[in-house]
This record gives C-alpha cells, sequence and structure tokens, in this order.
C-alpha cells in the first residue's frame, strides 16, 4: 500500500491505480455499509485516523482496515461515495500531495554509508591521495557517522527548494529512507527490521561551500538550512524490502544515480541498534540510507527526482 498526505487538510490517504482515496472517508463507508457501524465517522477517525502520525501510530490493526475497506471500495461498493455522499476518491494526477512526514517525527540520516561514495568523498577531501582497496572495510572501520536534520518541514513532490545565502556549490542526494513504525529503545540488529513501518525518497540537500567558505558539520550546518530535505512522493507499506531496494535519481530526465540498499556498509538494522542505545526512537521517526556515488553536482534550480 501507498499512503500520501494530500489536500487542504493534510489528510492521510491511500494511492490506488490513478486515485487517491481518504482512507478515514473510506473506512468510515466499509463500517457503515457492511458492519452496521452507527457511527461511521468517529469510529473510521479512531481506526485510521486522517493524521499521519497517529495513523502509523494505530499499527497493524490500522493497516488491516484499510486493507479491508479498499476490498470493500473497489470490489463491492455500489459507489465511490462516502456515507454522507461525500467525494472520498480524487484523480491523483490532479491532488496536490505534501511531504509524508508525521509532525513530530524526527529524520535523521547515515552519512558516508556507501562503500565506493565514502572511499571517494574521502580522496576528495585530502584525507587520503587514492581510493582504498577495501572500501566497505575502511567504512566499517571508521565507524557509524551520521547526522540529523533540524528543519521541520520537508518539501514534497514538486516542492521548490531555494538556494541557502551565499552557496555556489548546492548538491543532491537520492536515499531511500525508513519510516519507524513502534516505540524502540536498545533495540537488537536482529528486531530491528520489524520496527520498520514503511519506505520513502528521501533527496538531501547540501550546502557544499556554506559558510564559512566550506561545509562545517560544526552543528551539521551544511546538512541544516531552509527546505534542506525532501520526502515522498508517498510512504511504501508491505511492498518494499528497505534492506535491498533499488533507487535511482533524476535531475531534468538524466539519471545521476542508480544503487542498491543492500550495498549500504552499515545496515539500517545496525544503524538503529547504535543510535537507539539509550536513545528512545518513536513512530513516524525517519531514517535515511545516504547515497552512493552521483555522477555530477546539481548545476539548476530543479529538485531531481528519486524512485524505486
Amino acid at each position: 500500500m501507498k499512503f500520501v498526505v494530500f489536500g487542504a487538510h493534510r489528510r492521510v490517504g491511500l494511492w490506488h491505480g490513478d486515485e487517491i482515496c481518504d482512507v478515514a472517508g473510506m473506512t468510515a463507508k466499509y463500517l457503515q455499509e457492511k458492519q452496521n457501524e452507527k457511527q461511521p465517522l468517529p469510529m473510521a477517525d479512531a481506526l485510521t485516523p486522517p493524521d499521519l502520525e497517529a495513523f502509523i501510530e494505530g499499527g497493524d490493526r490500522a493497516l488491516d482496515t484499510v486493507r479491508k475497506a479498499q476490498e470493500y471500495l473497489f470490489g463491492g461498493a455500489a459507489s465511490k461515495a462516502g456515507v454522507d455522499g461525500e467525494k472520498i476518491t480524487f484523480d491523483a494526477r490532479t491532488m496536490n500531495l505534501y511531504a509524508p512526514k508525521p509532525r513530530r517525527g524526527r529524520v535523521g540520516f547515515c552519512g558516508g554509508n556507501f562503500p565506493a561514495h565514502a572511499a571517494a568523498m574521502a580522496v576528495n577531501r585530502g584525507a587520503t591521495d587514492k581510493p582504498a582497496d577495501d572500501p566497505r572495510k575502511m567504512v566499517r572501520e571508521r565507524g557509524f557517522w551520521g547526522s540529523w536534520k533540524i528543519e521541520r518541514e520537508a518539501q514534497g513532490p514538486n516542492g521548490k527548494v531555494k538556494y541557502p545565502n551565499g552557496v555556489t556549490r548546492f548538491d543532491y542526494e537520492g536515499e531511500l529512507a525508513i519510516v519507524i513504525g513502534k516505540q524502540i529503545k536498545n533495540i537488537k540488529e536482529k528486531d530491528a527490521k520489524a520496527a520498520i513501518w514503511g519506505v520513502t525518497l528521501f533527496t538531501d540537500w547540501s550546502a557544499r561551500d556554506f559558510p564559512p567558505n566550506k561545509m562545517n558539520l560544526n552543528f551539521a550546518r551544511g546538512k541544516n538550512f531552509d527546505n534542506c530535505y525532501s520526502l515522498g512522493p508517498c510512504i511504501v507499506v508491505g511492498e518494499v524490502d528497505a534492506y535491498n531496494a533499488q533507487i535511482e535519481t533524476f535531475v531534468n530526465g538524466a539519471r545521476r544515480q542508480n544503487f542498491n540498499t543492500s550495498e549500504m556498509a552499515f545496515s539500517f538494522g545496525e544503524f538503529l541498534e547504535h543510535l537507539t542505545f539509550g536513545l528512545t526512537m518513536y513512530p513516524g521517526d525517519i531514517l535515511a540510507s545516504g547515497t552512493d556515488r552521483k555522477s555530477t553536482r546539481l548545476n539548476s534550480s530543479h529538485i531531481p527526482l528519486s524512485r524505486m
């Protein structure tokens, strides 16, 4: 299933074919027409909340309810109208989609986590004069590295990202991000996969020459500025293996990246074990994979599109 945030009230929608379905609206229809529920609207809001964060917190019960409502709406319902005759399905091509980010969700990213990319970066910054013989070993010996994105709002599909003040070397990194589905702390790598609710696409924007004239990782300034990351267009649940997902990044129609998350030096599970040691992560928190090598830096104001 593919979930989006859409419309003026930023409600949770289900992306079904060419349509966006209001999740709470179709659940209410299912409850009234198939379960004879007398209060379908408040019950639907409780089972499948229209707010993304609350919906994720609903866990398997919310997802199971959506599956049943989806099967009924597209398989047995006499119409696609809501319980009061309102419209609950919309043309996906005309809907305004927002970044699928829970309101309080924290966003972190794995840094230098693809061996080839990390080795090339080491050469570029002068840490070594030649590529490592075993880039994966180099990354794992270096240890975990990453940062947090402190910007509250993510850019969504077709969003506009402006160059930060004084920046001329504005860089993009297409990545896969996992969305956490349950509260976790001190989790072990072997148990981490069960904590992943879904996956989405993440574009990490980097200011390579952010003042003072170079990328300064004190407070991660080169990674944190207004509109410093993009998400979406949807969160995919139950259809993509986060540990083995193919990612492509396009800039103005040209493919700039093509890699697989199986190539990560540290897996999502290893990162979650590392991050949750003494730190609680909550439903809706997001962790991005890091990225592999790119062909060229961004030289226009267009946002690259990533896809799985």
